[in-house]
C-alpha cells in the first residue's frame, strides 16, 4: 500500500488523533471516532505548515498533524507519486504476463514501458498480472506459479469496495493452498484492488 502514519486530523475547529494513509489517488484518515477521505482530484493545493500538511480540500481546509519530518515527507510523495508500474513492481526489463485484465491505461503504461507481453501463461515469468472476481478463478494459482521465476510475482486484481465478489481473505487463503505467501497490497485504479502472492523464500 501507500504511506501510512499516526497524525492528528483538524478540521472546523476538531481534532481527531489517528492515521493517515496514503493511495494514489486519495488520503484516507482514520480515527476511534472520525473517518475522511480526501480525493486528491478535489484538493487544490497541498503544502507544509510547520509539522502539519495543509489540504485546501473542496469541502473546506483540512491539517493532518504529524510527528517532525513526516510533513515534508508526505508532500514529497504527493507531489512525485509512484506509478502503477511502480508499484506492481514492473521494470522495462520485466517478462509479464496478463490474463483477465483490461483496463485501458494499465494496458497502455504496460506497453509504453515493457513493449510486448504474453496474454497466456509462460516459463519464466517475472510477474503475473491475474484478473479474478470468483474464489473459483483462484483454482488457476498452482497453474500459474509453476510458471514464476523463483522470486516472481503473481498480483491477483480484482473489483473492490461495494462492487467486491473476493475478498482479499479468499485471495490470502488460496495463495495459501497453492503455496505462496501474500506480501503486499496496492490500488489497481479507482474501481479495482490488487494482491501479491509470492513463493516463500524458503521454497525459492
Amino acid at each position: 500500500m501507500g504511506l501510512e502514519t499516526p497524525c492528528t486530523l483538524e478540521r472546523a475547529r476538531r481534532k481527531t488523533v489517528g492515521r493517515a494513509l496514503l493511495e494514489a489517488d486519495h488520503i484516507a484518515f482514520r480515527g476511534k471516532t472520525r473517518s475522511e477521505r480526501f480525493l486528491l482530484a478535489d484538493v487544490a493545493r497541498v503544502e507544509v505548515q510547520g509539522n502539519a500538511l495543509m489540504l485546501d480540500h473542496a469541502d473546506g481546509p483540512a491539517l493532518l498533524h504529524f510527528a517532525e519530518g513526516m510533513a515534508a515527507k508526505w508532500l514529497a510523495k504527493i507531489r512525485n507519486p509512484r506509478t502503477l508500474l511502480d508499484r506492481l513492481g514492473i521494470t522495462d526489463q520485466s517478462r509479464v504476463v496478463v490474463l483477465g485484465v483490461d483496463d485501458a491505461e494499465f494496458v497502455d503504461q504496460l506497453t509504453r514501458k515493457v513493449g510486448r507481453y504474453k496474454t497466456a501463461p509462460a516459463p519464466n515469468t517475472d510477474v503475473i498480472v491475474y484478473g479474478a472476481e470468483s474464489v473459483d478463478a483462484l483454482s488457476r494459482l498452482p497453474e500459474l506459479k509453476a510458471t514464476l521465476v523463483p522470486n516472481g510475482a503473481i498480483w491477483i486484481v480484482h473489483r473492490k469496495g461495494a462492487e467486491a465478489t473476493l475478498k482479499d481473505v479468499e485471495v490470502f487463503a488460496a495463495g495459501r493452498r497453492a503455496g505462496l505467501v501474500d506480501n503486499k497490497v496496492s490500488s489497481f485504479s479507482a474501481t479495482h484492488t490488487a494482491e501479491r502472492l509470492v513463493i516463500p523464500r524458503a521454497d525459492r
